[in-house]
């Protein structure tokens, strides 16, 4: 006969085994068994007094480490504390697994019952859950491969019950294939070059998205002159540059403010250039050329008109594509 375990303890050995680094949260009776599966696996965990705070170190471990962040809750109220921090990092596409309990389907009366799927995609999150032994390393490996591929947070619900029923232990680790890396067409890039090579005065502007590829954009900004700065969010980026503008919107200092202004090409890196990041337009000159580098096609013009757009960066998924 195969060797059976719990699904928490499979649920913990794949996360584990699809290369989780760290697990961040509050434990409580509901998600007592998931946790200890994964710390028995050798995935440290740290406890923090508030789910809140939880959820916005296991974002921060994810921003920093390159890693997926987990974090786990407790059902109903651990989770709910935990919503906050869950939508600043669904905003923020942090690659994140929200690991919580969730009661039984026939707990209908429990105080701790919520819907936990329509509470994750209020806040931008994608609901996913373990429905049963026979699907639970599947449905562990698909959330956790929408979190790394997709830079999505999800929040994994795990019912009670079927934490507790007996599934088939994997012979084998379970591995997931890195995404290809794709770059934009020849054409697409052609232009952009065109766009840097015509400007006079252009400046660069990288958001969260830009975090990763601070020497490459800063090694194109230097061959083409382009003064450097960040969103709010991405600040300190290019801390010590000589050509570094600081923070672009709001925060900007007066001359940082005239600089940005007077660009005939803005590029956004990982920026969607939102209200913010350009005091509702008023940091772009009405003859200025705005281009978009992203990975995400809806972010493309999503605040301003832009001159052009790619919706690959850094070589990451999901899909190629550049407009005019």
């Amino acid at each position: 006969m195969s060797e059976t375990v719990t699904v928490s303890a499979l649920v913990g050995r794949t996360l584990a085994d699809l290369g989780v680094g760290h697990v961040f949260g509050v434990v409580g009776s509901g998600n007592f068994d998931v946790v200890n599966a994964l710390r028995a696996e050798g995935v440290p965990f740290t406890a923090a007094r508030h789910e809140g705070g939880a959820a916005t170190m296991a974002d921060a471990y994810a921003r920093m480490s390159s890693k997926v962040g987990v974090v786990s809750t407790h059902q109903g109220c651990g989770l709910t504390n935990a919503v906050t921090a869950i939508g600043e990092a669904a905003k923020s596409r942090t690659p994140m697994i929200v690991l919580t309990a969730d009661t039984q389907a026939a707990a209908v009366r429990s105080n701790f019952r919520i819907d936990q799927d329509a509470l994750a995609r209020s806040v931008g999150a994608v609901a996913e859950r373990v429905h049963s032994a026979e699907s639970a390393a599947a449905d562990t490996v698909r959330a956790f491969r929408t979190a790394l591929n997709e830079r999505r947070t999800v929040v994994l619900s795990l019912p009670l019950d079927v934490q507790k029923t007996q599934a088939p232990a994997p012979g084998h680790s379970v591995q997931l294939t890195a995404p290809a890396r794709v770059r934009p067409d020849s054409a697409g890039v052609d232009q952009l070059v065109r766009l840097l090579r015509d400007a006079e005065r252009p400046v660069f502007v990288a958001g969260r998205g830009g975090r990763g590829a601070r020497a490459e954009i800063l090694a194109l900004a230097e061959h083409c002159g382009a003064l450097i700065a960040t969103s709010a969010v991405a600040n300190g980026l290019f801390t010590g540059e000589a050509f570094n503008l600081g923070i672009s919107g709001g925060f900007s200092s007066p001359a940082t403010a005239e600089l940005i202004s007077g660009a005939d090409l803005i590029v956004g890196w990982g920026c969607t250039l939102n209200m913010w990041t350009m005091r509702h337009g008023r940091l772009i000159a009405d003859d200025a050329k705005v281009v978009q580098i992203d990975v995400e096609d809806a972010s493309l013009g999503a605040n301003r008109p832009i001159s052009w757009a790619c919706s690959v960066m850094l070589g990451l998924p999901p899909q190629t594509r550049c407009s005019r």
